[in-house]
């Protein structure tokens, strides 16, 4: 049975991690930060900032896409090895869209109750770059809810193993 949950898990996050980076590789194929227009310089870094947090999510996607395949395609299933894949990519991909490392954009969390969203920026972003996140967001937040209990179990078996 926990193997068939985990199963379906990866699977999900198989197809969520498809359509995210295909999204994300999409846009970033077709944008460029001259295309914008923006005359101020601090602008144009601030939004240079914010195409390589997005090139850092499509590569950790990429990264988790393969992953979840060669666990899927492996007999008999490796419900170890695809809680930790699970855990990898909640750490890499779905913390990274809402709290970049390189601080890009920030989460505000009381945007979540009130039905808006919650991806918040320190600058003015041009309008498709806002689409964009917001697009990816409902999906970002449904995975990120679905594996959180990775967050916690991983850590426990961990910790217990040593």
């Amino acid at each position: 049975m926990a193997n068939t949950l985990v199963h379906t898990q990866l699977n999900d996050v198989k197809e969520f991690l498809t359509k995210t980076s295909s999204t994300i590789g999409g846009f970033l194929n077709e944008a460029t930060i001259s295309q914008f227009g923006l005359e101020q310089e601090e602008d144009q870094t601030y939004l240079k900032q914010i195409f390589s947090n997005l090139r850092k999510l499509v590569v950790y996607g990429e990264e988790g896409l393969d992953a979840c395949s060669v666990i899927l395609q492996s007999e008999p299933f490796q419900k170890a090895a695809a809680e930790k894949t699970l855990y990898r990519i909640y750490h890499q991909c779905i913390n990274e869209f809402f709290s970049p490392k390189n601080d890009a954009w920030y989460e505000d969390s009381r945007s979540a109750y009130t039905g808006r969203n919650s991806i918040k920026y320190y600058r003015n972003v041009p309008e498709p770059v806002v689409q964009l996140i917001k697009s990816l967001e409902g999906d970002f937040q449904r995975i990120r809810e679905e594996l959180e209990y990775y967050e916690t179990d991983y850590r426990t078996k961990i910790t217990q193993s040593k």
